[in-house]
């Protein structure tokens, strides 16, 4: 298998719903998210796919629904209640909650299959690497 790598930067708000410490509290981070995707074999041109057509595809949606946005868990009943005060804001509904490892996650199973659908039949995101801050990073991988 051949490799390559996408990193791609978002902002974007969250809270860890039950979280312990500091995190339960509405707050944001500046993402970098590292997206390695792997083919068969190189296209005509030598590649696994064109870098531009990640950035496209992932970030694109990303940028569509994540970028300065504020993601909750469908559960955090609080989080709903007084996000949707807000008129005009850009609100993405996890199914899980939003901790960088269930973003790296979902952007895996979930969205990169989806996205890379529409442009690829070969090409397959094997690991989303996403970090929260400069210290901190999740990974997720196939």
């Amino acid at each position: 298998m051949i490799f390559c790598t996408r990193r791609i930067q978002f902002c974007a708000g969250h809270r860890v719903h039950n979280h312990e410490s500091r995190c339960k509290n509405f707050h944001g981070h500046n993402y970098v998210a590292f997206f390695e995707a792997q083919a068969p074999e190189l296209d005509p041109l030598g590649r696994v796919i064109d870098f531009s057509v990640l950035k496209e595809s992932i970030g694109g949606w990303i940028d569509q629904y994540w970028d300065h946005g504020f993601l909750y868990w469908k559960d955090d009943r609080e989080a709903h209640e007084v996000l949707r005060l807000v008129a005009g804001q850009k609100l993405y509904v996890m199914p899980t909650n939003p901790t960088a490892e269930n973003m790296a996650h979902y952007l895996l199973t979930t969205i990169c299959p989806r996205q890379l659908s529409l442009v690829s039949s070969s090409v397959v995101v094997r690991k989303v690497i996403i970090w929260e801050t400069e210290n901190c990073f999740a990974e997720a991988g196939l």
